[in-house]
């Protein structure tokens, strides 16, 4: 990446670290994709189980096979055929791994589901949350942040799944109730009362939708 654009990311990142760290959430900056691997290992730990969402940042950053073919006890939901109980097993797993459809620069997170399983699990449930998001999720407020989940990563998400919905055809939210929207879950985290539960690592890098 553009060295200037580079220097711009990471002094973003720092001031979303501050927001993060007030709202009892631990941030770290990652200059590049394997720093930001190398923390991510470093925080689920070998031999934890650990498992995760859809998250197609995870899979950018290689993480998704490193675990799967690492030292950990993976939980691969994709493998399970009862999906309630892959759901259900996140929540006392070590650590839930994903990513934030949206993330403010004061360090709000934004995401949005359709189970809900996912957001669930950033509730309450697995003992570690540890997030991977990459610069092009940032935003300036949370207004810009909602929009962003909806009109950017929804829409998106559902032309990856094959969805039938509106913004499928259109590119921008409905705001829908169409049968097979993936909107029926919001999350706003602006503060969690488990100190340093949550972990998210900004990348200086592109990743996910």
């Amino acid at each position: 990446m553009n060295e200037i654009v580079a220097k711009r990311n990471s002094v973003i990142a720092q001031n979303i670290i501050k927001g993060l760290e007030k709202r009892n959430m631990k941030g770290f900056y990652a200059a590049d994709k394997d720093e930001a691997i190398k923390i991510a290992t470093e925080l689920i730990g070998e031999g934890s189980s650990v498992t995760m969402g859809g998250a197609q940042s995870v899979k950018d950053l290689g993480l998704f096979d490193i675990l799967k073919s690492g030292n950990y006890n993976f939980i691969d939901r994709e493998e399970i055929e009862d999906k309630r109980a892959a759901y259900l097993a996140a929540y006392d797993a070590d650590a839930y791994l994903g990513s934030c459809n949206a993330i403010t620069q004061d360090g709000i997170l934004v995401n949005i589901d359709g189970v809900g399983n996912r957001l669930s699990a950033y509730c309450f449930g697995p003992k570690k949350v540890v997030l991977i998001v990459g610069m092009n999720k940032v935003c300036p407020d949370l207004d810009s942040a909602v929009k962003r989940a909806r009109n950017v990563a929804a829409t998106v998400n559902v032309q990856r799944f094959g969805r039938n919905t509106p913004c499928a055809k259109t590119g921008q939210c409905h705001n829908c109730t169409s049968p097979e929207c993936i909107c029926g879950q919001f999350l706003i985290t602006r503060f969690t009362m488990t100190p340093n539960r949550i972990h998210v690592i900004i990348v200086n890098d592109y990743l996910g939708f």
